[in-house]
């Protein structure tokens, strides 16, 4: 299987489940990917919207996630650091850990992206997705994506 990022829970371009939105639950979709190029070091997440109204808004900024690693389950914990040693960034809203949509009105696209990196790039849990993204340069030897759509009734 080559390095795609997939759910069990909606498929690409797919409404995302009210149950991970603000509306539902609010937690974490399952995420699952192959395997990632060879020398991959490490893996990063960032979820977000392009469609917010006020720019881009990040809902996930995950990094320090071991390269073996093939998947995320349903529900990740809004920890700092997880049991695998990944690390939460702070989102949009200034959290640690995943905030589902929540848009303010129409349909807004979700963009879920995972890189594979050629380094562990030792940042502290808590970095922003600027500089998650700042970080990474350099170091991104694949990526893959899943964008999902929500709209609240």
């Amino acid at each position: 299987m080559q390095f795609m990022l997939s759910s069990s829970a909606f498929a690409p371009g797919q409404p995302i489940p009210r149950k991970y939105s603000c509306d539902g639950q609010d937690i974490s979709p399952p995420l699952s990917w192959g395997e990632p190029p060879q020398n991959t070091r490490s893996l990063a997440l960032i979820a977000d919207d392009p469609d917010a109204p006020g720019g881009t808004f990040a809902h996930w900024v995950l990094y320090a996630v071991p390269s073996h690693s093939r998947a995320l389950p349903e529900g990740v914990a809004k920890a700092e650091k997880l049991a695998d040693a990944s690390l939460h960034g702070k989102n949009s809203w200034g959290r640690l850990g995943y905030g589902g949509p929540c848009p303010p009105g129409g349909t807004h696209r979700y963009f879920f992206k995972l890189y594979a990196l050629d380094s562990v790039l030792g940042l502290p849990a808590g970095a922003s997705k600027q500089r998650l993204l700042e970080a990474m340069q350099g170091h991104i030897v694949g990526q893959a994506e899943l964008m999902g759509t929500y709209s609240r009734d």
